[in-house]
């Protein structure tokens, strides 16, 4: 696995933050990239910075898509074509 940081901001409850749970999955999977999932109610800074808008995807600690996962761009910035 690289070094890339792969990360979901999700919240429980959030039928968007299933979808993308499973694309990041897939995506980070073929990459061969670890991810990772947080919960946005477990940390009063994540919450107050990104609970109006989880899913949130995290590449490298900056923010990369919201709502939707962008699979085009991300695959593009994992290296997958």
């Amino acid at each position: 696995m690289s070094t890339v940081r792969l990360e979901l901001l999700t919240r429980e409850g959030c039928h968007l933050c299933v979808a993308a749970a499973e694309t990041v999955a897939r995506l980070a999977a073929e990459a061969g990239v670890a991810s990772r999932e947080i919960d946005v109610d477990t940390a009063p800074e994540l919450r107050a910075e990104y609970g109006d808008r989880v899913p949130v995807v995290l590449l490298d600690g900056r923010e990369h898509s919201y709502f939707t996962v962008d699979v085009p761009r991300l695959r593009r910035d994992l290296g997958l074509g």
